[in-house]
């Protein structure tokens, strides 16, 4: 193809290619030419362009399919448009001689419709240029209209349209004409043509600016009823658009311009009249188009026929056409209009919907409410702002009460005209309350203020209409009560108190028990869709009164069945409320179930004795209700029934329900029609139960219930033609909906077309038809915003219900009984009257049964094949069905069901071969409809599973494709695609041999089926992606079939991307996103992302879906590709692109738009997957445009205030900020003024300017507030992430910013401040939670950053006030307990933060936390009854008393919070600036704290000890609110624990009595109990910062002597607390490990103490006198496991139970580096503490195991600087050192011990291998240790003193002159420690000096021959130097030692050597700075001996005069240089002290 690619068209290439392939060749060509064309030059193409025209007038001339002869068309226009236009007026002139042509044979059609095509194409594009040429091309059009065939005909008013537009006024000479055209097309007999009409003709009249009359409209208005009748969706849409646009002209002034054109011969005559003609009036237009919805297209007079017969009902396709032109209308007025002409509209509307004409019929009236309800929430849900929507609710209102007020309450005639009015009223009314409860609910909290406006009355219009005679009013006033209650939940429970009230005064009045009942079930029911719920005595309540209503129901006939009814209806929806309000109430509920029934055969053989029609119709109301309640308790309650006794118990009622309706025929009969409908109803409740319940407890009466299932389904007692709603369901998703009912697929206008589905009620669902439904389908409303349950009429529900049971029952009913139902179900339909309705019905039981079947995986049994056969022989009676669509597609899928359940291979052949006969044989296209589907399904759902072989495959295809080709019949190629498509999805890989064929035939389709062939083209688009998804992966590579595999699929969809239809567009766009989910490379962005562009903002629901779900996936890999061609596309488009705008924010803020009009559920989420994605990719990059986003989102408001401003004084306007100082301060309290100001969103700074958002958008409503701000802490939380540093460090981001331009997040911290500021107090209380959350992440995100200009300051002081005036609404008395409970948690972030520098800026967030503390204590001082909830506020009145508990947690946390941060802050840097907050608060805080926790410790416990809690509950929390309470005492319990254990452990210590002993004890091991419970939860479900919480309060418990004294008494919780931190050391990370440890070290450190406060301390060590430490007593063996635990994990390799194999693996695993050396060493610190905890014997016991593991740790350790191996020489230290090794009885032994470990290091050090030897820095260290520590002699053993020796001189001669200075600094250790020895004990000499000698010997000599050599004073290192001074220092030493005589000698060796040390004056100069300080050294050396030695040294200098003379020069020397450094530094005074140079005039000298 790539041939095709040139401005001319090479037709050598073209003449080679093979017939089939040569129009894609063209297409590829043209596609080529258009593109090249459109950025051309005149120049580029000024030689080829008539060579060009030509080729292209050949290809018309070609007969071009339909996307060629567009593409001919849109290239002729651009290249007459960029080249010259000489050749324009002969090539229209060929185009219209080509219409000229008389030919009427089948080539020259296409030939022709080319021809029409591009005259069109021409005409749009270049308009005038086009000249009066245009005059001729009409003439020819409308003459060709008269005669053509319908395909001619529509193109030909396309093209008409097309020149209309182009020409603009310009062709108005021609209008009249082509209008009177478009009105005979109206009522054309083709859709296409009626579409294309409509089209046109609104077209013609949008070129004309004079006024529109009110005849002319009437005019248009009879037109468009007319075409309406008998329309399809295509013509719907544009009739209504004509219609719409013509009432907004009527309405619209005239616009500045040429004159009208006259469309008609009527209003020429009148042509001067109409220039002064006044614009209709809105009631007048608005009349017009209500005769279309009540009268019809029949026209206006009707004849007087309806004044004998009645008004005759409206079409229902007119009335769905007048909808939504209703619609169409007000979007083309503009949302402007409709605000000024609200009432009106509404008004209008809803006096349509009490027009008798609406309503003929009841399914009539239903029909007409939900047209209504269409466009109310079409206009008021879509087109107004939340500030608009309220009007709208009080125009409600007021409308409501206005109609209320009209009704007669006791009508005396019911033949008066009042009460007809009433009848018709109740529609009105429905309409009215149902968009009124829409429209609160969508509001949410933010209708608090609407709902509190006692002049709106919102609230109590809807409770007015509860006492309506009609139930359907009643109804609907309850469902809209219910929606303002969830909307805004603080008046749920205030209206049922008031409902519950109104039930027991107007008990007498049967509207009001029905009402009111009503209402009250709706808003029990709403509790589930709350946070907050309600009190939980409100369900005891009315279930107290649904008894009472049950009880008194026999007391009063009249008011009998209301009560029965009302009673079992809140029976009902109490248990909505769940397990913990049913719970309690399950006995007396299995009562009344018992009761309502007859227990035996005899007693209903009594009742159907006395029983009258009234008394049975009570009977079977009340057992309807009866069941429906079980119904209720089994979905909502499951927990409950799971029990076998309570589902045996159910089974009773059950059963009793089977016979009654088995045996209740007679009694039917006898009474006659008004029994049926409550035993209809009664089954219905009876099949919905039995649904809920296991098949197997009602096995028994499986032969009773199939009969009245079977009689139910095949209507043998109904004579109705009632059908199933559930086929459609039962069928495959994606298949039989998209074959039967296009129009609804994806479909905004799917609540209208409903209405006009064939055989279906799916349109007529009504509250009324079951009021269980305000509480059955509660859940299903939350999804879609203003959905009003839609129960089906009673007939429809009840065989729906029947075929779900059947479904059920058949797989577990014996096989003689199923092939019994089969002969049943072939006997009833051959007998039926209604056949199609009894075989639909059968068919949907059938699907439902083989579903089930399948699921269940038990197939048709071993005798199944009679039975295969019976089913198979009644589907393919179905297959053939010649009127029913929805049969053939049942039957379809049964039968693929069938090969399904049977896993026959030999089945599945069978039929397969079957069908591919039948395909053969049969010409009708029935027959090959059904069998072509039924090769899909058998594929589908056999050929998966290996069921048909690879030949019937291949056969299944090549019908199908040659079906697919059969172009006779549009629907048997649709069928045939649908059915190709199934396969290839269903076969994968398997499909790829078939590629080839089906791609080719695709294309093929493509080229020639005519566009309006929509559904076959986008079955076509089915095929296409099923051949993507069976290429896979492989589509990426480059083999030849598959680049023309891939060439061939772009191709088509391309040819699909280029239909007009948003169908085939939708298909187009999913076969290009799964085109790049497996080849991305090759899908061109920058045509695919302007397609998406454009239709995301489509009125096409599936076209937004499609493009809204490809965005998603493009933005996971390529978000920045994807914004930058959208940017391109918005910028280089001359068209304004919808939702853009020319928006700087692009993409994004065009999603965030389409988010927030947007009510379809599945998009809304797929939109905020496609913004977090491209958040997630370009949050950094592009900073400031997502913020600028947020900000406009976040600002922008309906009545320009960002939020409710408390009270206080505000700012200028303008947004502005004040920070906040300390000096503002000036009451004291913290209070300061500037703590009232906040930010206005109508300043300039917040609002972008101009406003990017599109005209007629209303402002962002709530949702998409919630979702800003909450993606702005997203892009938070991204930034915290990011690698650059510089997002919160303001003085790097000001220097990068400048640097390089960047954006950082630092720099627009005053609007993220302001963004959470507006979130935080707006009247809507979801966004207010996402505001705080937003404080909560920029305080922990930039508390801790400084600011540059003020160090010591954090960059958040400025916004103290900002921050304060965000909490306080958060703690005003009306405010939500879960947004205070937000705000508590902010408010203790805040102060924790350590921004706040002085107390009285904290005081400001403390006084809000404070006054929340208050009323916690208020409440727990005052008496209130317990109902009141937990803290007794008023406002906890209102919700569950968990929500109490929520609040209250939250304060205390955040006071433990802050208490705990001021305790830490006290300690680690000395501040008290938090602790005079808490102070005075914290004796009562302290028992809140541990209050609390004891709640926590009894909510805690198993359900085992659940009948042991207290039955009142606890301190916070009630017993019946327990299991809602859990979550707050689980999220709060770790804060509490900490400052609970940090007063118990830190009152006594300041000198504090809190409490008697028994008292404290109670409370410490409260807090105990709790830390060791949660550190022993073997699940680990608490997180690190819980068990770090437990470990923080257990050593704050370990701070208090009482705490210490309390544990180390019992030694069991000593022992157990270590098994605890062994557990913790051994499944934690390392933090929490170290802490553990802190821990340990405590516990020991308090057992020491304990031991020394003992007479005997000695001996009461553990070990006793045998020294035996028993496993799980002993706190030492405990705290020593946990040791070895942690010492195992840094160092696998002392792992005891590790072989030689597995240790160098288990080092990986290790933990290394610093951090682990740091967790051993402080194993090492409790280590060095064990043997003082032990007894002497014990300690013996314990030591081995102690040294082995402290020598291994030297080893392994290697290093000297390691933590690990410091702290193990400490540990050896302690060992030798402690006084054990002392005593007489254990002196000998542990000596041994120490030799031991003495000797095994010493092995170890001179070991031959290198890995195994011991570093001689560690090991010299430990000897010297132990030298200097361990008992006098240990080490004189010649077993030990040879090897030391070694040690050491083999140290001091090493190479390594770091060994060597460690080995010196060691020797002058232990010389020096023999020194002060010595001078303390000096009788002790010998002892002392005896283990010295030989190192001395050994090592002295060696050190003074260092010194005397030369070399040691030649520096030319730091080390060298030391090695000197060290050497000098150890000599010295030895002199100290020395006796009188030996001291000289020693003298006479030092002395010359120091003195050789010295420098002359010369050498000073020319010395290096080491010689110069061994000098100095030298000189304070000889110095320090002369002090202490002065004969030995006078007589030693005596004898060496030359030193002498030395000495004294170097010391004249050193002190003329420091008289010489004195006088320096004084001269250097005197200079600062001269005079000024500057002589001031103002003398400073005596300033103090």
């Amino acid at each position: 193809m790539e041939m095709s690619h040139s401005l001319i068209l090479n037709e050598e290439a073209l003449s080679k290619i093979p017939e089939a392939k040569k129009s894609l060749f063209v297409y590829e060509w043209l596609q080529f030419l258009e593109n090249v064309l459109i950025a051309a030059q005149k120049n580029d193409i000024k030689d080829c362009q008539k060579k060009i025209v030509e080729q292209l007038m050949a290809q018309i001339h070609a007969s071009p399919g339909p996307p060629i002869r567009q593409l001919i068309g849109q290239c002729l226009a651009t290249l007459f448009s960029v080249g010259d236009a000489f050749l324009l007026f002969d090539t229209i002139n060929k185009l219209n001689d080509i219409l000229k042509n008389r030919d009427d044979s089948a080539g020259f059609l296409m030939t022709r419709l080319a021809s029409i095509t591009t005259l069109g194409c021409l005409y749009e594009r270049l308009g005038r240029m086009a000249g009066r040429s245009y005059d001729e091309s009409v003439q020819v059009l409308l003459r060709g209209l008269k005669n053509s065939e319908s395909q001619t005909r529509a193109e030909s008013l396309v093209t008409l349209e097309k020149l209309c537009c182009g020409m603009g006024s310009a062709a108005s000479n021609q209008h009249r004409d082509i209008f009177k055209t478009c009105k005979l097309c109206l009522s054309d007999r083709n859709m296409n043509v009626r579409a294309a009409a409509a089209k046109c003709m609104w077209e013609v009249m949008k070129h004309s600016s004079s006024i529109l009359q009110l005849t002319e409209f009437e005019s248009i208005a009879a037109l468009s009823f007319r075409a309406l009748e008998g329309s399809n969706h295509e013509v719907r849409c544009a009739v209504a658009l004509l219609l719409g646009n013509a009432a907004a002209a009527a309405l619209t002034p005239p616009k500045p311009g040429p004159a009208r054109t006259n469309l008609s011969a009527a209003s020429a005559n009148q042509a001067a009249a109409s220039a002064a003609a006044k614009v209709a009036s809105v009631e007048e237009v608005l009349g017009v188009i209500s005769t279309g919805f009540l009268r019809g297209g029949g026209g206006f007079l009707k004849g007087t026929g309806e004044m004998i017969k009645g008004p005759a009902a409206t079409s229902r396709e007119v009335r769905v056409g007048v909808t939504m032109s209703y619609v169409v209308m007000v979007q083309q007025l503009g949302s402007a209009w409709l605000e000024r002409h609200l009432n009106i509209i509404l008004q209008h509307l809803l006096d349509l919907a009490a027009q008798p004409r609406a309503a003929p019929t009841h399914v009539d009236a239903v029909y007409s409410r939900q047209c209504i309800t269409f466009v109310f929430r079409s206009l008021l849900g879509k087109m107004l702002g939340e500030k608009q929507q309220t009007a709208a609710c009080k125009e409600f209102a007021r409308i409501i009460n206005h109609q209320m007020n009209s009704i007669d309450p006791n009508p005396e005639n019911a033949k008066d005209s009042s009460t007809q009015e009433t009848i018709f009223s109740q529609h009105l009314l429905v309409c009215a309350l149902q968009e009124l409860g829409s429209l609160v609910h969508s509001q949410a909290s933010s209708a608090s203020a609407l709902l509190a406006d006692q002049g709106a009355g919102v609230i109590d219009c809807a409770i007015a209409v509860l006492l309506h005679p009609s139930q359907a009013a009643r109804l609907a006033a309850a469902w809209s009560l219910q929606s303002m209650a969830v909307a805004v939940p603080s008046h749920l429970t205030l209206l049922i108190d008031k409902c519950v009230d109104a039930l027991e005064n107007l008990r007498s009045t049967p509207e009001a028990v029905s009402g009111y009942s009503g209402a009250l079930a709706a808003l029990i029911a709403g509790v589930s869709s709350t946070t907050l719920g309600i009190p939980h005595n409100r369900g005891k309540i009315v279930f107290n009164t649904a008894e009472e209503l049950l009880r008194s129901a026999s007391q009063n006939n009249r008011l009998a069945v209301q009560r029965t009814q009302a009673g079992w209806l809140l029976i009902g929806a109490v248990m909505t409320l769940g397990v913990s309000v049913v719970s309690s109430l399950v006995p007396r509920m299995l009562l009344l179930w018992r009761n309502s029934f007859p227990r035996s055969a005899k007693e209903l053989e009594s009742e159907k004795a006395r029983g009258d029609a009234f008394t049975w119709q009570v009977a079977l109301e009340g057992r309807a209700g009866a069941l429906s309640s079980i119904c209720s308790f089994l979905r909502h309650c499951p927990q409950l029934a799971t029990s076998e006794d309570i589902t045996k118990r159910l089974m009773g009622p059950l059963d009793a329900a089977i016979t009654m309706l088995t045996s209740i025929a007679s009694v039917v009969k006898t009474y006659g029609q008004p029994l049926k409908a409550a035993c209809a109803m009664v089954r219905l409740r009876l099949y919905d139960a039995l649904s809920l319940v296991p098949p197997q407890y009602y096995e028994a009466s499986y032969t009773q219930l199939l009969r009245l299932l079977v009689a139910e389904f095949t209507l043998a007692e109904n004579p109705a033609n009632t059908t199933t709603s559930l086929l459609q369901q039962q069928c495959q998703p994606d298949g039989s909906a998209v074959l039967l009912h296009p129009d609804l697929q994806d479909s905004d206008y799917n609540l209208l077309q409903q209405q006009l589905l064939p055989n279906s009620a799916a349109g007529s669902g009504a509250l009324e038809h079951d009021p269980c439904s305000l509480y059955v389908l509660v859940t299903d409303r939350s999804h879609v915003v203003g959905s009003v349950p839609g129960p089906l009429p009673l007939g429809v529900a009840v065989i729906d219900a029947s075929i779900t049971l059947f479904g059920h029952v058949f797989p577990r009913v014996l096989h003689k009984h199923r092939l019994q139902l089969l002969v049943h179900f072939e006997d009833s339909i051959k007998q039926a009257k209604t056949r199609q309705a009894v075989q639909t019905n059968i068919f949907a039981s059938l699907l439902a049964a083989l579903r089930n079947v399948a699921e269940a995986k038990t197939g048709l049994g071993p005798n199944g094949e009679e039975l295969r056969k019976g089913l198979s022989n009644l589907i393919q009676a179905g297959l053939i069905n010649p009127t029913c669509p929805a049969l053939r597609c049942a039957a379809a899928e049964a039968l693929g069901r069938l090969a399904q359940t049977g896993l026959d291979p030999r089945f599945t052949s069978e039929a397969i071969q079957t069908s591919f006969e039948k395909l053969k044989n049969s010409r009708d296209a029935a027959s090959r409809t059904g069998h072509s589907l039924a090769l899909g399904c058998l594929h589908r759902y056999g050929g998966g599973l290996g069921l048909a072989s690879s030949q019937q495959l291949s056969s299944s295809i090549s019908i199908l494709t040659a079906l697919s080709q059969d172009t006779s019949s549009a629907m048997v190629q649709q069928w045939a695609l649908h059915a190709l498509a199934s396969i290839g999805e269903a076969s994968g890989p398997v499909f790829r041999p078939f590629a080839d064929s089906c791609s080719n035939m695709a294309l093929q389709l493509l080229m020639t089926v005519p566009s309006t062939n929509v559904e076959v083209l986008r079955a076509v688009g089915r095929c296409c992606a099923a051949l993507v998804s069976a290429f896979g992966p492989e589509l990426q590579g480059n083999n030849g079939n598959i680049i023309a595999a891939r060439s061939s699929l772009l191709s088509a969809c391309a040819l699909l991307q280029q239909h007009s239809s948003p169908v085939v567009q939708s298909e187009a766009i999913f076969c290009l996103q799964q085109m790049h989910m497996f080849a991305p490379r090759h899908v061109n962005l920058s045509k695919l992302v302007p397609l998406l562009c454009r239709s995301i903002s489509s009125q096409h629901l599936g076209l937004r879906r499609a493009a809204v779900s490809c965005l998603r996936q493009l933005v996971q890999r390529e978000a920045r590709e994807v914004c930058e061609h959208a940017a391109a596309y918005v910028t280089e488009s001359s068209r304004v692109v919808p939702l853009f705008n020319g928006s700087k924010q692009g993409l994004p803020m065009a999603l965030l738009f389409l988010l927030d009009s947007e009510v379809d559920v599945m998009l809304q989420r797929h939109l905020r997957d496609t913004l977090n994605g491209l958040l997630t990719t370009l949050a950094e990059q592009q900073l400031s445009s997502w913020l600028t986003l947020f900000k406009e989102v976040l600002t922008t408001s309906p009545d320009t205030a960002a939020a409710p401003v408390p009270s206080g004084q505000h700012g200028p306007s303008g947004l502005g900020l004040k920070s906040g100082s300390s000096a503002a301060d000036t009451d004291g309290d913290g209070a300061a003024d500037d703590d009232e100001e906040e930010f206005h969103a109508n300043g300039d700074s917040l609002s972008p300017t101009p406003s990017s958002r599109p005209a007629g958008l209303p402002p962002p409503r709530w949702p998409t507030r919630v979702f800003a701000a909450q993606s702005t802490g997203k892009l938070l939380l991204l930034m915290r992430e990011s690698t650059s540093t510089a997002h919160f460090d303001l003085s790097a981001a000001r220097q990068l910013s400048s640097a390089n331009g960047a954006d950082y997040l630092v720099l627009h911290l005053s609007d993220l401040i302001r963004l959470a500021f507006i979130a935080a107090t707006s009247d809507c209380d979801a966004l207010r939670m996402e505001g705080l959350h937003l404080l909560q992440l920029l305080i922990e995100c930039f508390a801790s950053q400084q600011e540059p200009e003020f160090p010591g300051h954090s960059i958040l002081e400025q916004y103290q006030a900002q921050i304060s005036a965000a909490l306080r609404p958060a703690f005003s008395a009306d405010t939500a307990p879960n947004v205070t409970a937000a705000a508590c948690h902010v408010c203790s972030t805040w102060m924790c933060c350590g921004v706040a520098q002085d107390l009285s800026d904290l005081r400001r967030v403390q006084q809000l936390l404070l006054s929340a503390l208050n009323r916690i204590t208020a409440a727990q001082q005052c008496t209130l009854p317990p109902l009141s909830g937990i803290g007794g506020l008023q406002q906890h009145r209102l919700y569950n008393e968990s929500a109490a508990t929520l609040e209250n947690l939250s304060v205390l946390k955040a006071w433990a919070e802050v208490y705990v941060s001021a305790m830490k802050d006290r300690v680690a840097e000395g501040r008290h600036l938090l602790l005079p907050l808490v102070k005075p608060e914290l004796a009562g805080l302290a028992q809140f704290w541990l209050a609390a926790l004891k709640d926590h410790a009894l909510l805690t416990l198993p359900p085992e000890f659940g009948p042991q809690l207290p039955p009142e509950g606890g301190t916070f929390y009630t017993h019946d609110a327990a299991d809602l309470s859990r979550p707050y005492y689980k999220l709060s319990w770790p804060p509490l624990l900490q400052a609970a254990a940090l007063w118990l452990g830190h009152a006594n210590n300041a000198g504090e009595t809190i409490e008697p002993d028994n008292v404290y004890s109670n409370h410490f091991f409260l807090v105990f109990g709790i830390v060791l419970e949660a550190l022993c939860d073997l699940k680990s479900t608490e997180p690190d910062s819980s068990t770090a919480a437990c470990l923080y309060a257990l050593q704050s418990l370990l701070h208090s002597p009482k705490a210490r004294n309390t544990m180390t008494c019992q030694p069991p919780l000593t022992v157990e607390v270590c098994n605890v931190l062994h557990r913790v050391v051994l499944t934690k990370k390392a933090p929490i490990q170290h802490q553990a440890f802190e821990v340990l070290l405590a516990l020991v450190q308090a057992t020491h103490e304990q031991m020394n406060r003992l007479s005997d301390s000695v001996s009461a060590g553990e070990g006793g006198s045998e020294g035996e430490l028993l496993p799980g007593t002993s706190l030492v063996f405990a705290a020593l496991e946990v040791c070895l635990c942690q010492l195992v994990q840094v160092y696998p390799n002392m792992d005891p139970s590790a072989t030689s194999s597995t240790k160098s693996v288990r080092r990986i695993i290790g933990i290394g580096g610093k951090i682990g050396e740091e967790l051993v060493a402080a194993a090492l610190d409790v280590m060095g503490l064990l043997p003082s905890v032990c007894s002497p014997h014990g300690a013996l016991s314990l030591l081995p195991a102690l040294l082995h593991l402290v020598t291994n740790i030297l080893q392994e350790a290697r290093t000297l600087e390691s933590a690990a191996v410091q702290a193990a020489l400490r540990c050896l230290n302690t060992y030798c050192s402690h006084p054990f090794s002392k005593l007489p009885e254990t002196e000998g032994p542990y000596g041994k011990l120490l030799q031991s470990c003495a000797a095994r290091l010493l092995d170890w050090g001179k070991a031959g291998q290198e890995e195994d030897r011991l570093d001689p820095l560690v090991l010299l260290s430990a000897v010297s240790g132990m030298l200097l520590n361990a008992p006098s002699g240990l080490l004189s053993c010649p077993a030990l003193l040879y090897p030391s020796l070694n040690a050491f001189q083999q140290s001091l001669q090493s190479a390594d002159a770091r060994l060597r200075l460690h080995t010196l600094g060691l020797f002058g250790n232990l010389l020096q420690d023999a020194n002060r020895q010595l001078t303390l004990h000096p009788e002790n000499a010998k002892s002392i000096l005896r283990p010295l000698t030989p190192y001395v010997h050994a090592l002295a000599p060696k050190i003074v021959a260092h010194l005397c050599n030369p070399t040691s004073r030649l520096l030319n290192s730091q080390q060298q130097l030391l090695m000197t001074i060290e050497s000098i220092t150890c000599v010295e030493a030895l002199t100290a030692l020395a006796d009188g005589e030996n001291s000289l000698l020693v003298l006479q060796l030092l002395v010359p050597i120091l003195i050789n040390c010295l420098l002359d004056p010369m050498q000073m100069k020319t010395s290096n700075p080491l010689t110069k300080t061994l000098h100095a050294h030298a000189l304070q050396t000889l110095t320090r001996i002369g002090t202490q030695y002065p004969q030995e040294f006078k007589s030693l200098l005596s004898v060496l005069p030359e030193l002498r003379t030395k000495l004294e020069s170097a010391a004249r020397a050193s002190q003329m240089g420091a008289i010489n450094a004195k006088q320096g530094a004084m001269n250097t005074t005197t200079e600062i002290k001269a005079a000024p140079t500057i002589k001031l005039k103002t003398d400073f000298s005596n300033f103090n």
